[in-house]
């Protein structure tokens, strides 16, 4: 013990023991850290683990098709042909999978019209010569953006033969093969992934082309939404498990018809120009159509949405024709059309697609609402002329045999249609009845009752030479992944039905246990038929109810099929769905009033590739360079499967001494003009219209084309060529 004038001390034994305790604290600190430093990170890597749910995959592939002389399908324009090119088209899959099961969703939203059903049947047939049982009608649903602007002749039923010329197999292949690509690049480069949804409201964008149908729904109805379109934007966005960019798909209601009827160059339209600037957002450094970044803007329920968002207006005195017939003073019906925002339709197309891009940008770049749950698909064949539909406890009705009305063959305040028909039209021309009675045989008594108001222009499921007219089997689908449903839908829903749909669908999933569902509508699915109204809408008759071709009550057939399915997603009872009578595919590989390819020649002293007309030696940002040289019909290229570009934009770099490609003909900055001579001549021209900020320097424009040459007297042979403007310089204004 210590006394008062003593100083303390401690034994040798005292100090070991009191080393031998703090290094124990001290070790068990340590421990203690690296327990929780430990136990933090195994519980982070869980959370990364368990977050990348899903596998996922994107894919983009080339489906352009021939370029020249096929007819474009959307406005069903006989004069309509293709001669040129203004940007490519694209199939665009996504792949979202089960890690530990073979479950999986596949969504493909192609640059074309519609998909048709002979496309959708090849393609399944395809998948399934590659993947077996693992690619399926139930878990693949195929969309088109619905471009007016594409090739058509890819259709199996014969009224669509009658526009498109026929069965154009070299269109057809063409977006099979592109569609079939796009999934293989899709299944291939799939890796973890998470998923996030996010919606918003697009502005200045869309009108609804049939206000005065519209305004037919119940005034309560109405008085419920804000618009008399649908506004709203539904983004899902897609990265890896590292937070890595993969893609997105954008549901949006709005009719890629900002290029009208007068276009001649193959094109995707608004939605396409919005996927091409998000991609080249995305894919720096990359040529347009290239890179890893797959954006899709996909069709929604646009049926009686136009993005010509000044409104209709007589072209002839430039009054307003915004009446229930569409019809103006002098002229009728086919003076009657919309204008876009822009200057031209190429200005429009830029505009609209711009909103689209600009809207889908911030939702992606905001979206933070996570997609969990299972992955589940539901799909039936359907005989859609004959589908009973209990609207309540005592009244069921049926839809009808196919039938198009009268107002059918106005067209749009977006397509202005032939002759004297208009829209609204309640009552038959006695004139035109003659005429279809004897070219085509009259409407029976049962299908003129069934299809009441409307009058029947073509009883196209009466007609049956050469194949059926119009598909009697029609798909419905909806594919779930965790919360999202995607409901696939044959045709063109317009934006009261599309409505009555997702909340029918919503409100199914409710009842039985899987709440909060996010319905989405994807348009132009698996089959075509034309237009799906309300029953209210129908009754005046307007182009999109003339174009209901199941008769009145073909919405409520639908909201009770896609309730079935829904369903049985909701109850794990998809498995007991009757699969339905299966689609016809008809044995025709070919039939088309196209003109044959011929030999072709050069004018004397020339040969193909060489320049007709050359460039200027200077141009500045916002001209337009311009080059014209002796020509081959696009065809050639098509035909022979070669895939290539016809175009390329090329900047001299004065470092390594050569040219580099700096555009390609998939670029909205080209425009690629074909036209047919005589005697086996045609020319080429291509156009670089200049955007502000090009790089200066030195330039030049090259052409790459096939031509076919004549080797014997019944045999042909392809042979590639190229050619070149001469340099020119871009210079400061």
């Amino acid at each position: 013990m210590c006394g008062k004038r003593s100083r303390c001390s401690f034994s040798r034994l005292e100090v070991i023991l009191i080393v031998c305790l703090v290094l124990m604290i001290a070790l068990t600190v340590v421990l203690l850290v690296l327990h929780f430093l430990t136990k933090d990170t195994d519980d982070s890597n869980n959370e990364v683990v368990e977050a990348a749910r899903y596998l996922v995959g994107v894919g983009r592939a080339d489906c352009t098709g021939p370029v020249a002389q096929v007819p474009l399908m959307g406005y069903a324009n006989p004069d309509q042909v293709g001669g040129g090119l203004l940007s490519r088209l694209y199939s665009r899959a996504f792949i979202v999978a089960d890690p530990e099961d073979s479950k999986r969703v596949v969504f493909v939203s192609a640059d074309i019209g519609m998909v048709s059903q002979r496309v959708r049947l090849e393609v399944l047939k395809q998948l399934q010569s590659k993947y077996g049982e693992l690619y399926r009608q139930d878990n693949v649903i195929l969309s088109g953006t619905h471009t007016h602007s594409g090739p058509g002749g890819y259709f199996q039923y014969t009224l669509f033969w009658i526009t498109s010329k026929g069965l154009v197999r070299p269109a057809l292949s063409s977006i099979i093969n592109g569609i079939v690509k796009s999934i293989e690049i899709a299944h291939n480069s799939m890796k973890r992934g998470r998923l996030f949804i996010n919606r918003g409201t697009v502005e200045n964008s869309q009108i609804n082309r049939s206000p005065f149908s519209y305004l037919e729904n119940p005034v309560s109805e109405r008085r419920r939404y804000s618009s008399n379109t649908d506004k709203e934007m539904v983004v899902l966005k897609m990265v890896d498990e590292d937070g890595h960019e993969l893609g997105l798909i954008s549901w949006f209601a709005v009719h890629p018809v900002s290029m009208n009827n007068s276009n001649h160059l193959v094109n995707s339209d608004n939605v396409g120009y919005a996927s091409y600037l998000f991609e080249q957002e995305k894919n720096k450094g990359a040529l347009p159509g290239e890179g890893s970044f797959v954006a899709a803007f996909a069709s929604s329920n646009l049926g009686d949405v136009s993005p010509n968002t000044q409104g209709p207006f007589c072209v002839n005195t430039g009054e307003s024709c915004d009446n229930p017939q569409s019809t103006c003073p002098v002229g009728g019906a086919a003076m009657c059309m919309a204008k876009g925002p822009g200057s031209d339709m190429f200005e429009s197309t830029r505009i609209i697609g711009q909103n689209i891009f600009l809207k889908a940008k911030e939702l992606y770049e905001k979206a933070s609402q996570e997609v969990t749950g299972p992955l589940s698909s539901a799909h039936q064949w359907v005989n859609m002329s004959d589908v009973s539909v209990e609207l309540n406890a005592t009244h069921t009705v049926k839809t009808c045999k196919p039938a198009l009305g009268h107002s059918f063959a106005a067209g749009t305040i977006d397509g202005v249609g032939a002759f004297n028909f208009t829209q609204g039209s309640v009552e038959g021309d006695p004139f035109w009845d003659q005429i279809r009675d004897q070219l085509l045989g009259e409407p029976s008594n049962e299908t003129k009752a069934c299809h009441k108001p409307k009058p029947i222009l073509f009883s196209t499921g009466e007609m049956a030479w050469p194949h059926p007219w119009h598909p009697d089997i029609v798909d419905v689908q909806i594919a779930a992944i965790g919360s999202l449903a995607i409901l696939a839908v044959p045709g063109e829903f317009t934006t009261m039905s599309g409505r009555r749909l997702r909340e029918a669908v919503k409100s199914e999933f409710d009842s039985h246990g899987t709440p909060g569902m996010n319905t989405v509508i994807a348009g132009l699915c698996n089959v075509y038929t034309h237009y799906i109204t309300t029953y209210e809408e129908y009754q005046v008759q307007r182009y999109e109810a003339a174009s209901t071709i199941y008769g009145p009550h073909t919405l409520s057939a639908y909201i009770q099929l896609f309730r079935g399915l829904a369903k049985a997603i909701a109850l794990n009872a998809t498995q007991d769905l009757p699969r339905g009578p299966e689609p016809p595919l008809f044995n025709v590989t070919s039939v088309t009033l196209l003109p044959s390819l011929s030999a072709e020649s050069a004018p004397a002293g020339k040969t193909f590739g060489d320049v007709l007309e050359e460039v200027r030696p200077e141009y500045q940002e916002r001209e337009v360079a311009e080059v014209t040289f002796v020509g081959a019909n696009p065809r050639n290229s098509a035909e022979n499967a070669t895939e290539h570009n016809f175009l390329t934009v090329e900047r001299y770099s004065n470092i390594s001494s050569s040219w580099r490609v700096v555009l390609n003909d998939a670029s909205w900055d080209t425009r690629f003009y074909w036209s047919k001579g005589s005697r086996g001549q045609s020319n080429v021209t291509i156009e670089w219209h200049i955007p502000a900020g090009t790089e200066l320097g030195t330039y030049r424009l090259r052409y790459f084309g096939h031509y076919k040459k004549k080797v014997s007297l019944l045999r042909t042979v392809t042979v590639p060529f190229e050619g070149s403007s001469s340099a020119f310089q871009i210079t400061a204004p």
